[in-house]
């Protein structure tokens, strides 16, 4: 075994910005989006007047919020890679540690955790790092691959990389850095295809995976607030923290996305 196995391991599980931005530009992805974003959107019918952060690659899924949030930002860990967004306007991404986060405490009233938890480097440090920004009424809504969904089966997709959960697991997770698991619910049934056929019906794979086979959808949305009487104050995690500012961005990556 090569020396550096455990560090191409590790690389392996990353996934690049340049990679994501291009699936959720493909037919795929964009049905993936459809669908992932419709299930955010029954954990959070209403976010009016709150502060919504995305960690991770959560901007796909963030647009859906803009005229009804106070703010609505992301932070991209710097493994991963930073985009501009949103298209055409002032830039409200920043690139940053993700063992440490550039908000205060008690900051952000709605966490939204997608294409994080399967690939972090510090899983445990970021958890931690979410239960300090996150305030003490706040939400978090964590997306991961399922386990035993088909998505978590093949690398073509973002959901294909990292580790996959069960249920279970994100329960134990969260538990273990002060959180309580709410709300869990499942999507994208259809198979990860790029073909036609596939791509055409996947409203019909959606609405049969749910009714017939409900634990097999690709991936879990869970849903969890803070545990406030049993928590320690949270103390920062001593590492450098990475910022881009927005002049900076088209130098970083020259690209965009929806």
């Amino acid at each position: 075994m090569p020396r550096n196995y455990l560090a191409i391991t590790l690389t392996a599980m990353w996934i690049d910005v340049i990679d994501l931005n291009s699936f959720y530009r493909s037919r795929l992805g964009r049905v993936a989006r459809h669908f992932v974003r419709n299930a955010i959107r029954e954990h959070w019918p209403k976010v009016d007047g709150d502060v919504v952060v995305g960690l991770g690659y959560a901007t796909p899924y963030l647009k859906q919020f803009e005229g009804e949030a106070d703010r609505t930002l992301a932070v991209m860990p710097a493994h991963q890679g930073v985009t501009h967004w949103p298209r055409g306007k002032m830039n409200r991404v920043t690139l940053a540690d993700e063992a440490a986060l550039p908000f205060p405490d008690y900051s952000v009233d709605r966490l939204l955790v997608v294409h994080a938890l399967e690939t972090a480097e510090y899983l445990r440090q970021m958890m931690r790092e979410a239960w300090r920004v996150l305030a003490p009424n706040g939400r978090m809504l964590v997306v991961v691959p399922a386990r035993r969904g088909f998505w978590s089966r093949r690398d073509v997709t973002p959901f294909g990389m990292g580790k996959p959960y069960t249920v279970g697991q994100v329960h134990r997770l969260l538990r273990e850095t002060q959180f309580d698991p709410q709300q869990v619910t499942r999507t994208l049934y259809v198979p990860p295809s790029n073909l036609g056929f596939m791509l055409h019906s996947a409203p019909v794979w959606e609405r049969a995976g749910k009714k017939w086979f409900p634990r097999l959808g690709g991936v879990l949305l869970v849903e969890a607030t803070k545990q406030i009487y049993s928590a320690n104050p949270v103390r920062r995690v001593s590492k450098p923290r990475l910022v881009v500012v927005p002049g900076a961005i088209g130098a970083t990556r020259a690209m965009s996305e929806d």
